[in-house]
Formats: C-alpha cells, sequence, structure tokens
C-alpha cells in the first residue's frame, strides 16, 4: 500500500516537510535541503523524566516508576550485545548523540557521507532493546558517578532547587538522571516494561533533514525497518495527573557551595497550560519570551544598569519554559551581592508593570527575534529538535513567525501583569562556601 504524502510549508521561512504516517503509528517528517552537504536525523519518543507514574489499557492501578528510569534507557539502548552503537557510528563517518528531557527521549546523528547507512543503524539500535542483570548493574555505577558529577555543579543545583521550590508535586522538580538510591531499584525487568510501553512507533516520531534526503528513498527504507519487527497494537497510556497548586511550595532555596561567585535564580511560576490548544501554547511561550527579551535583554536599561553596578555578568539569563502541563521562568546567573539583584529585579519588575512597556519596544524586539529565528534555520539540528519537540505538544513549529507577528503591545502588557506575579516567585541562591 502506498501512503501519501501530506506537505507542511511555510510561506513565511520558504520550507516545505514531507509528513507521512508509517505503520502502525510512527510519525516521519523530511525535509530536503538540496544546498546543504550535511544530514541529520533524531528518532523520538514520548518518554521523559516527569513519565514516572502511569497506567496502561485503561487500568486503575498506576505503575509508579524509580526516578531516572527514562534516562537510564536512554543510556542502555546503546549498548547492544555485539558491542557499543557509537563505535559502529564512528565506522559510518558518522556523530551520534541523545538526550533525555523532562517529557522526551531522543537518539540522533549527524553525518557528511553514508546517510542511509547510519539511519538504518539509528532505526535498528533504538528498536533492539538488550538490558541484562550485569549490564544494568554496570550502568548503575555509571550513572551514578553522572549524578554526583551533577550534584556539584552550581548550575544544575541552583536550577532544580528553584524547582523544588516552585513545584509542590509535579515531577517536574526531580532531577531527569535521578538520584544515587532511586538508580538503585531499576532493574531489567523495569526498562523492558517501559521500553515495551513508550518504544512503540505510534509514540515516537522521526525527524530527517538535509542535503542527501530523498523522500520516497527514506520512506520506502523506515517502513520496511519499521514492517519487518510485527509490531502489536500499541497500549493505551494514561499519565498520572499530579494535583498542583498555583502557588509556590516554599519562597527561598539556599545552598553553600565552592563557587567562585554566588549565583541568583528567581522563578515566576504559570498557571498550567494543560486547557489549551497546541496553537495557543506556542502563542503564549512566544508572547512570554519577547516579554522576557523586552525587560532582560542585554539592549534595555535594566540589564545596562545591573552590569555596570557589577551586579550581573555575560551568564545573565532569563527563559521561558512551557510543557503539556506545566510552565516557569527562571532568571538569574552569578552576582557578587545575590540579596541586592533580588531586590533590584523585583523592585524593577514592579515599576515596569506599573509603566507599562511601549509599541517601539515590542516592536523592536519582534523584529530581533523573527530575525534571530529566521537565522536559526540554517542549522539542521535547531528545525529538528524543535520541530518534534512541538509536535509533541501539538504545535507547529512553522507557526512561530505567523503567531508573532500577530501579538500586540497589549497582549504583552497583558502577559506582564498576568505572568510576573510576586506572590508566584521563589528564589534560590547558592552562596560562596571557602574550600
Amino acid at each position: 500500500m502506498t501512503l501519501d504524502w501530506e506537505i507542511l510549508q511555510s510561506e513565511i521561512l520558504k520550507e516545505k516537510i514531507y509528513f507521512v504516517e508509517i505503520p502502525p503509528g510512527l510519525k516521519l517528517y523530511i525535509l530536503p535541503k538540496p544546498d546543504y552537504q550535511k544530514n541529520y536525523a533524531v528518532f523520538s519518543t514520548r518518554f521523559g523524566s516527569i513519565d514516572c507514574c502511569f497506567s496502561i489499557n485503561g487500568s486503575n492501578e498506576y505503575i509508579e516508576l524509580p526516578d531516572g528510569v527514562a534516562h537510564f534507557l536512554e543510556h542502555k539502548l546503546f549498548e547492544e550485545a555485539e558491542g557499543d552503537v557509537f563505535y559502529r557510528f564512528a565506522q559510518k563517518g558518522a556523530s551520534p548523540n541523545a538526550f533525555t528531557s523532562f517529557t522526551q527521549t531522543g537518539y540522533l546523528f549527524s553525518c557528511i557521507n553514508n546517510f542511509y547507512e547510519n539511519l538504518e543503524l539509528l532505526l535498528n539500535f533504538v528498536q533492539s532493546p538488550y538490558f541484562t542483570e550485569e549490564t544494568v548493574q554496570k550502568e548503575q555505577g555509571i550513572i551514578g558517578q553522572e549524578i554526583s558529577m551533577f550534584e556539584d555543579n552550581p548550575q544544575w543545583r541552583i536550577f532544580f532547587n528553584l524547582l523544588g521550590a516552585l513545584y509542590h508535586n509535579h515531577p517536574v522538580q526531580k532531577d531527569i538522571a535521578g538520584t544515587l538510591e532511586s538508580i538503585q531499584q531499576i532493574t531489567p525487568e523495569i526498562l523492558y516494561h517501559c521500553y515495551n510501553t513508550f518504544y512503540h512507533p505510534a509514540n515516537m516520531a522521526l525527524f530527517i533533514v538535509g542535503g542527501a534526503v530523498e523522500p520516497e528513498k527514506v520512506r520506502e527504507q523506515v517502513g520496511k525497518n519499521i514492517s519487518s519487527r510485527n509490531y502489536e497494537k500499541p497500549v493505551e497510556i494514561k499519565r498520572y495527573h499530579y494535583e498542583e497548586p498555583n502557588n509556590v511550595e516554599k519562597q527561598r532555596v539556599v545552598q553553600s557551595m565552592v563557587v567562585s561567585e554566588p549565583l541568583l535564580g528567581i522563578g515566576f511560576k504559570d498557571e498550567s497550560p494543560e486547557c489549551l490548544e497546541g496553537r495557543e501554547k506556542l502563542r503564549r511561550e512566544i508572547l512570554s519570551d519577547l516579554l522576557l527579551e523586552i525587560i532582560f535583554s542585554p539592549s534595555e536599561p535594566l540589564y545596562n544598569e545591573l552590569y555596570e553596578e557589577g551586579l550581573i555578568n555575560e551568564q545573565f539569563d532569563a527563559d521561558y519554559v512551557l510543557e503539556e502541563n506545566y510552565a516557569f521562568t527562571m532568571l538569574g546567573g552569578e552576582t557578587h551581592d545575590p540579596e541586592l539583584l533580588y531586590v533590584r529585579i523585583m523592585d524593577s519588575i514592579e515599576r515596569i508593570k506599573k509603566e507599562g512597556l511601549t509599541t517601539e519596544q515590542v516592536e523592536r524586539h519582534r523584529k530581533a527575534k523573527l530575525g534571530d529565528f529566521m537565522r536559526r534555520f540554517n542549522y539542521l539540528e535547531f528545525i529538528a529538535n524543535n520541530y518534534l519537540a512541538y509536535r509533541f505538544k501539538g504545535a507547529d513549529f512553522f507557526a512561530y513567525p505567523e503567531i508573532l507577528q500577530e501579538i500586540s503591545v497589549e497582549d504583552v502588557n497583558a502577559r506582564l501583569q498576568e505572568h510576573l506575579r510576586s506572590e508566584r516567585h521563589a528564589v534560590s541562591i547558592i552562596e560562596k562556601r571557602e574550600a
């Protein structure tokens, strides 16, 4: 049976994606880039660190996982019975990698030559789990070292300390890699159960972009590979709904570490976006990003005042994160006086809320963000990773420029009042401790 392509286009971006669903449900996206030598593919599943409690096929009994299973599974898939997958990619001239986030796990490679051979290797190793008691025990030691390393990383700690202050119950506050205690509870049986639940093609997507990419050839190769595995019907996955109040769990977290400079992090907890449709989610994210850019970018007075006073350096940043059922803003960086910087930022936000943002500011930063977005479309990794991430959220990444251009100064000022509310903020500080 020949499957018809659905063509997904953006007139603004001048891009065209070929989409088809490969039985039994794999979403395949292909973006040919004839002028490029490089090729890139990412094979992702909707299984991340927050998917730690779920039921299947309508059962009322929820399965609760130890923290860190999604990340552990990512590590283990690279180890096959015949050896290390990284070495096999290197033999074919490819650079492989993988990532686990709060909401997904992705496996990827980039190459110039041998694209179709590397694609076959990607498809094969992700769909060939191999777990034994011995290899799991070995991996517990490796990941345990990784966890210990991140425990000593001040940027990592200020991030998760702040999430722990913002959230009461939601698992986004938990470290993606788990803890030294939780990973000891992971067994081959747990890994196989999670693999069989979340790594079915119906829960996965594949994005391919590059100069050697021929849509018909890719479709034939992927279809043949998937159909040879005789997948059964996917299970119905119901993720546990965590009741999360709008207020923060605690106002303040302070930790002492050996650092060259103290760190400050300020977080604002947003209302859950789970009631929003995909395009509305994307609009809220773009609106929030634009708001933060207007207030905290280096081209604005506040940043320059804080910089000239030595309260911030080039590492200062402000980001908004929105996923299926949680959203927040985080901002901060290194500072010699976290208490003073905290007061200055909070006072400045209240002042800006009273004064309001101007049409000139919104237009200037809108143009800057649109230009930055268009430039980023020169990078294959940016296109592929973001396109899949937004598809998993039910949004079309191609709609970004259109939505950005629709936003008004009234929208931005309303978002300022709605989101950056003092009663929904928390602060995380890493104090300097002498070695």
